[in-house]
């Protein structure tokens, strides 16, 4: 049954499913919102269909093996960080004490991944791309992790599946943690690398970035974990910041699952919708000066209400 839960639900094949599922959304929202028609239904699989027909290059100067690894590390390091995450109740498949950190640390490879791809491209364009992704990690995910460790520290426990039960039991906790809610659906703009955080594969100005080399299945692998990315960004944030309904039936926790996540994922094509494209030190500069002294005051704010709770 382990095998089964990993490899189809909540593993692999639904987080595919769904992942490609979410992209349409995406896609769909964002067209409405700029008064446009957008794809069709089937959009995305068509093009995962299309690129896994299609031939791996490998450039000739490229460090070759790791060229054609790293879209497999990110896939599975992205589908791994699902089964610490609860979908059904507000226990998760696997769960301990410490998984939130297991899980931030997961999703921090892709990213570093996508660094490593333009790197060993040895493409101009995709080095530039490799340096802004690198250059946004460092300042996103200080914030971003700072918004979900200070709801752990007001729940009293580092484990997911904890935290959730903890703010589905104390629902009034929750209002604490709206501006740890704002700073998350922010940094994550950056971390999926959407507008106005776009800047790595700014395709007006490098063309596709990290990934310009790439092509065929090596690139469909990339193109899912980033699908997936969503997904367990979206349950995340729904896990930690919208544990609402979590000890009905489990169909009804589930379906309720997915509200949540289309409800974060509608909210962050609302967010790319309104902003423009920002350059680089724009971005930083942003991070630096708004985001993370704003993740530090809900820090503060939760040790505060930790005291006064003890």
């Amino acid at each position: 049954m382990s095998l089964v839960y990993i490899l189809v639900f909540p593993g692999f094949l639904f987080l595919s499913i769904s992942g490609m599922f979410l992209e349409y959304v995406d896609r769909k929202l964002y067209a409405k919102m700029q008064n446009r028609v957008g794809p069709p239904w089937f959009q995305p699989f068509a093009d995962f269909v299309k690129l896994l027909a299609k031939e791996n290059l490998v450039p000739g100067k490229g460090k070759k093996i790791m060229f054609r690894i790293l879209p497999f590390f990110a896939l599975a390091a992205i589908a791994t960080s699902i089964i610490y995450i609860p979908v059904w109740g507000t226990n998760a498949l696997f769960s301990f004490n410490g998984d939130i950190i297991v899980v931030l640390y997961l999703l921090s490879i892709p990213t570093l991944t996508f660094f490593l791809a333009g790197y060993s491209s040895q493409s101009l364009f995709s080095l530039i791309g490799a340096v802004r992704t690198l250059t946004q990690f460092f300042a996103y995910e200080v914030p971003l992790f700072l918004a979900f460790l200070s709801a752990a520290l007001l729940a009293g426990s580092w484990s997911i599946s904890d935290i959730s039960a903890f703010y589905n039991h104390n629902h009034w906790y929750w209002l604490f943690n709206i501006i740890g809610f704002g700073v998350s659906m922010v940094a994550l703009l950056g971390k999926l690398e959407k507008v106005p955080f776009d800047i790595p594969e700014a395709e007006t100005e490098i063309v596709g970035g990290t990934f310009t080399e790439y092509s065929g299945k090596l690139l469909a692998m990339f193109r899912l974990a980033i699908d997936i990315e969503v997904v367990v960004c979206a349950a995340l944030v729904a896990a930690v910041f919208l544990p609402f309904g979590m000890d009905l039936h489990p169909a009804l926790v589930f379906v309720l699952f997915i509200v949540k996540v289309l409800f974060i994922v509608a909210l962050l094509s609302l967010l790319r919708t309104v902003f423009a494209r920002l350059r680089i030190d724009q971005m930083v500069d942003f991070c630096w000066k708004y985001i993370a002294p704003l993740s530090f005051l809900q820090l503060i704010v939760n040790i505060i209400v930790q005291g006064i709770k003890i």
